[in-house]
């Protein structure tokens, strides 16, 4: 796990002097420390600057970036780790290819000068990583199958710069880096930007499962893997599925045991990531298990995390904290992150990372199976709403919608109030757009009042949503869920869940890998149909039936729950001042992007308790924490 960065100036403009140049690239690594803080290199070659700093995984001694291939033809920097590198050498090493390390990156070199841009379906891993031929002037980059390793790029006056952080673009002078008010709503309704935008104009996140090719001033990207369809209902047997499930996912496990540093496991007590600790703890002696408890009961669960530890005897290591308390952490760690981004989780998956790093230096954690087996609560719901559109329609409106009126609100971890009026507006939204009415802190209605400025077009549902409606259309499932579970992939998991945990493990230098986003685990999955993610509402069928002999059957009886974090009493509580502060109408008036009486209306109604506007307040409390810290310039 590293950081990379770089730049290519173009052909047509006089090169810098290499002073300039090499202090342009050390000060975007500079920023890039914390994901590397074992090394750093920097290279010139010609046109192009390449940059990088490393966390060491593999091979130690050898392993330092910028990597040249024995010839001296390509020069490569690269975050990640490429899990099949022994077999990928021996294969390449069979068809003449010299290697100098036993290093897994130059694996890639190999694949490269081998097989070009085809390379790319032998690289198994995640990585990020660009490199330049110099024998044919080209910049060729490429994100993994999932985009669990960042990468983002602009194009501006004929300069390519890339790097794995917003702030290392930051770092150079010629860049324009402005913030445009359609980039703010887009977050505001999401609480993250989608790919393959950013923050930033022009500037852009490489989409997942392809490439980026430059040469002669001309850039293009494409795609080199996708999700595959649903297929079929398959002749194996639902036992039979469920033993080629084990042993993909052991081989997926073991796959990720490759390292020459400490190795551990994130353990919530969940289903998933217990199932990775018990293959792990049966291919490694005596196993490091982590995770973050909290003091009040009403959100603690690490008894369950426990419990597994102590079924398979792990080395298990525990922090017990101050639910209350971890609020105050948030400016801190809102403001290290180079794009804003609301999930409240940031702030115990930061700690749980920074428990996890004072004692190893890689961790597996258990990402993936609530996007590929559709365990969220949205799943079955979406089903439900589809049932609940064709009630008639004097009953829906009649009878149903006024008594979810009369439900009560609560802080608490479930609202009974916010739960049906978010169930009612997502049923009323077309079938693309439903999920992601679910999951919006603000919809196309609800920010038509709340900027003072806002970007002309975008309230339209049609358009501040088209990057959810473009994924919808895109896959051509012919079972709508299909589709809903492919667009949570691509964008949910993308921006939300792995930026998270990439960001948040990496400020540790800690490196975080994903068993069940393995390709070959993946690909199974996606091939199966719904019913087997999906049965009634019975989430993660085939998977729970999978691991049931592997696991206790309290963490198999588990309900999805993640990291349970009072968000509505710490906007009434530790974090009223930033609250008052950054939301108040002072503050807003001189600031000139939202109106203060709507924004006033918000926090009146919510720290009075006559409404719950957790999800609104902590995505505008967020973005102005971050708004504060980077101040970029705000456009129209």
């Amino acid at each position: 796990m590293c950081g990379i960065a770089g730049f290519v100036w173009p052909g047509h403009a006089p090169l810098p002097p290499e002073s300039t140049r090499l202090g342009w690239l050390a000060a975007m690594t500079g920023t890039l420390a914390h994901r590397g803080p074992d090394g750093e290199g920097l290279v010139l070659e010609g046109p192009a600057a390449l940059g990088h700093r490393r966390l060491s995984i593999i091979d130690l001694a050898a392993g330092s970036q910028p990597m040249e291939d024995p010839t001296g033809r390509v020069v490569v920097t690269f975050n990640g780790e490429i899990y099949n590198y022994r077999e990928l050498k021996a294969r390449y090493a069979a068809r003449g290819f010299k290697f100098r390390t036993n290093s897994d990156t130059e694996a890639i070199l190999a694949a490269w000068l081998l097989d070009g841009p085809a390379g790319l379906d032998d690289l198994e891993g995640m990585f990020a990583f660009a490199l330049w031929d110099k024998a044919t002037h080209t910049l060729f980059a490429a994100r993994d199958r999932f985009g669990k390793k960042p990468f983002y790029y602009t194009l501006q006056d004929g300069v390519l710069a890339f790097a794995s952080e917003l702030s290392s673009l930051r770092q150079l002078p010629f860049l324009r880096l402005q913030t445009p008010v359609s980039a703010l709503m887009r977050f505001a309704a999401y609480e993250y930007v989608p790919t393959p935008e950013t923050i930033y104009r022009d500037v852009y996140k490489l989409k997942p499962g392809h490439s980026l090719l430059f040469r002669d001033g001309r850039l293009t990207t494409a795609a080199y893997w996708d999700m595959p369809l649903p297929g079929p209902e398959p002749e194996a047997s639902e036992e039979e599925l469920c033993d080629r499930l084990r042993l993909l996912l052991a081989q997926a496990v073991k796959r990720r045991l490759v390292a020459d540093v400490p190795l551990g496991v994130f353990l919530s007590g969940g289903i998933d990531s217990s199932t990775v600790a018990a293959l792990t703890a049966g291919m490694v002696s005596r196993i490091k298990t982590f995770s973050i408890g909290f003091s009040e009961a009403s959100y603690d669960e690490s008894r369950y995390a426990r419990l597994v530890a102590s079924r398979f005897a792990t080395d298990h290591h525990e922090r017990i904290l101050s639910a209350d308390a971890c609020g105050s952490l948030l400016p801190e760690i809102v403001a290290r992150f180079d794009e804003p981004m609301a999930d409240p989780s940031i702030v115990p998956t930061y700690l749980l990372s920074q428990v996890t790093r004072e004692n190893v230096t890689v961790a597996l954690g258990g990402d993936g199976p609530d996007e590929l087996f559709y365990g969220y609560e949205y799943f079955p719901a979406f089903n439900l709403a589809a049932g609940y559109d064709r009630l008639p329609p004097f009953l829906r409106r009649r009878v149903i919608e006024p008594l979810a009126g009369l439900l009560p609100h609560s802080a608490g971890y479930i609202n009974p109030r916010f739960v049906a009026d978010t169930f009612l507006a997502g049923a009323a939204a077309p079938p693309w757009l439903r999920v992601q009415t679910w999951l919006s802190a603000f919809t196309a209605e609800a920010q038509a009042p709340l900027w003072r400025h806002p970007a002309p077009g975008l309230l339209a549902p049609e358009n501040l949503f088209a990057p959810t409606r473009d994924l919808f259309e895109a896959y051509p499932a012919a079972d709508p869920l299909a589709r809903v579970g492919y667009a949570f992939a691509r964008q949910y998991m993308l921006d939300y869940i792995l930026v998270k945990v990439d960001r948040c493990s990496m400020m540790h230098s800690l490196e975080v890998r994903a068993p069940f986003l393995d390709r070959d685990v993946a690909e199974f999955i996606c091939r199966l149909p719904s019913r087997y993610k999906l049965r009634g509402a019975k989430r993660k069928y085939l998977l729970k039936k999978a691991v049931a002999g592997l696991l206790p059957k309290e963490i198999l009886g588990r309900g999805k729950r993640g990291f349970l974090i009072p968000v509505a009493s710490w906007l009434r509580g530790q974090l009223r001042p930033q609250v008052d502060a950054l939301l108040g109408e002072k503050h807003l008036r001189e600031q000139g992007l939202f109106d203060p009486k709507e924004v006033g209306r918000l926090v009146a109604e919510h720290v009075g308790g006559a409404a719950d506007h957790r999800k609104k307040l902590w995505t505008l409390l967020v973005l102005q924490l971050w708004l504060d810290h980077h101040k970029p310039d705000i456009i129209p």
